[in-house]
């Protein structure tokens, strides 16, 4: 039997991480992650995997963040009994993360379900549960990032610092092929950039068959990113808004993007940068989070010369969700980081419908907006969006640094792959857009690399990967869960979202209730069918 990879997640778009490895004996994933964006990608999470759970005999696991782990409780719902393989950061910001994806969903579908009763709709059920959580966390094994290791089915492997988040791992790997051959593979994971605060430059070994890369900023060259040119536009963006007499909210990812924002923004204080303002962490995941990077501090780098940038007598961690509301009495004057990053869950939604329409106050973007995410329609520039089915003006400042991305930009991946090289056979370009990966497609041709092996696989493709001569060969598709289209573009859920406000706004610039109601009636004709029903 020969050596297959499918391509269930993480093809074509950027989140969703998951590839189905097939060896002689048996299969395993390399990540299981959740999908985001339009709700036609997040009904991913829904359905099928695309191969079966009980079938695999293992996981291995390169980071925490949710697109890369976000599944791991339903695999394990689904009758997944193996182990899963992580490094023991990764394992210990799960204790936290799986737990609060599960609240999460648990809490959306209850309050999805009392809209549906209303409607006469049908209820649905979550993802996963607090219970799948907690069994899937039973499987996690930890390993280190400093030698081979035998996994079953015959597969050795090495876990490489990918210099991404605490506990991040490109994975290497040994696959047995046919004929004794053995295949050899690497999985980049996520890379980080040049100067990511925290972790040291990610490593990884050179001469390999087949290469599975990121290229979620293949397409893009930041701005200088050194810690020190951050910090000036952070405090450039504070001085603004401080002038601007508003808050400052910040959707801020819980794992090590928060942690950045503290360390930086206690530097700025503490060197007379910025006056000291009050800083509000309203996410009790991120407060979790905290408390692992302070248990992994000495792996971590930047933090020797610091005496608590997590701790400073000005950061105040929400405790509740009194609390939280509690914070809409505060109208100028304060920070406020709140999950989720891309503003389509959590704390930050109520505190964006409480700001949004203030001109005062600033929005500052730090991360990677989905497309059709809530935090994307921000950011782009619409005028109004909807929050729980409430209108809200957007009149806030809107602002955006990309410097703390904890991903390489273009010129930093197209240099690891550079260091990876030689690949014998081909590279795949996953975990980007289409356009990112023709982009870093084009950057990597200009270097040398031959055009014919490199691949941008679509969701649910499959390629036989052989040690002998030759590329890999592209397999028959089962039918695609989802077309490129579906996952590159916003949604109906979303033009129907757009045309509700366009709708109400045109409305309420016609001249009287006549012209409303003539208008209405006309749009109505076109809809209804001829029997009068919906």
């Amino acid at each position: 039997m020969s050596v297959d990879i499918k391509f269930c997640g993480a093809a074509g778009v950027v989140t969703g991480s998951c590839y189905l490895l097939t060896v002689p004996g048996g299969k395993f994933l390399i990540d299981c992650g959740m999908f985001q964006g339009t709700k036609t990608v997040r009904a991913l999470n829904y359905g099928d995997f695309g191969f079966k759970p009980e079938e695999l005999s293992f996981v291995l696991l390169t980071h925490a963040h949710i697109d890369h782990s976000g599944l791991l409780p339903k695999l394990y719902k689904n009758g997944f009994t193996g182990k899963i393989y992580t490094t023991e950061a990764t394992k210990d910001l799960l204790e936290y993360m799986l737990p609060d994806s599960a609240a999460i969903q648990e809490m959306e579908v209850r309050r999805l379900n009392r809209r549906n009763a209303q409607r006469g709709l049908a209820e649905i059920t979550p993802i996963y549960t607090h219970e799948d959580a907690e069994g899937c966390l039973a499987q996690i094994e930890t390993v280190k990032r400093d030698g081979w290791l035998d996994f079953p089915l015959g597969v050795k492997g090495r876990f490489w610092n990918a210099g991404h988040i605490l506990g991040s791992a490109s994975i290497e790997l040994t696959l047995p092929g046919e004929n004794g051959k053995g295949v050899h593979i690497l999985f980049s994971g996520d890379i980080g950039p040049d100067n990511k605060m925290f972790q040291p430059a990610p490593e990884s070994p050179h001469d390999i068959d087949y290469l599975v890369v990121e290229s979620t900023y293949g397409g893009r060259k930041r701005e200088d990113s050194s810690i020190d040119a951050r910090r000036k536009r952070l405090r450039q963006e504070i001085l603004d808004a401080i002038a601007a007499r508003g808050n400052i909210l910040i959707p801020a990812f819980a794992v090590e993007r928060t942690q950045e924002l503290l360390l930086d923004i206690d530097w700025l204080t503490e060197n007379n940068q910025i006056p000291e303002l009050p800083v509000f962490i309203d996410s009790p995941l991120a407060s979790k989070v905290t408390g692992v990077f302070e248990k992994h501090r000495l792996e971590l780098e930047d933090l020797s010369g610091s005496q608590g940038p997590f701790k400073g007598r000005n950061i105040h961690y929400v405790k509740d969700t009194e609390e939280s509301k509690g914070l809409n009495r505060i109208k100028s004057g304060a920070i406020i980081m709140a999950g989720s990053g891309m503003c389509d869950a959590g704390h930050i939604r109520h505190h964006l419908k409480n700001n949004l329409w203030n001109a005062g106050c600033t929005v500052l973007f730090v991360g990677y907006q989905a497309e059709g995410t809530l935090g994307k329609f921000i950011q782009s520039g619409q005028k109004k969006v909807r929050i729980d089915g409430e209108e809200i003006d957007v009149r806030a400042r809107i602002r955006s640094i990309e410097t703390y991305s904890a991903h390489a930009d273009q010129g930093e991946l197209v240099a690891w792959v550079g260091a990876r090289l030689p690949v014998r056979k081909n590279i795949f370009l996953t975990h980007g857009t289409n356009e990112s990966r023709q982009a870093m497609g084009r950057q990597l041709e200009k270097t040398g690399v031959f055009a014919a092996s490199i691949l941008k696989p679509s969701i649910d493709e499959r390629f036989r990967l052989d040690a002998a001569e030759g590329f890999a060969l592209q397999l028959e598709t089962d039918h695609p869960r989802i077309t490129s289209e579906e996952m590159m573009s916003s949604d109906w859920h979303n033009d129907y979202a757009r045309f509700v406000l366009d709708l109400a706004q045109f409305l309420r610039g016609m001249v009287d209730s006549e012209s409303r109601r003539a208008l209405l009636a006309d749009l109505m004709r076109h809809i209804r069918p001829k029997n009068g029903r919906p």
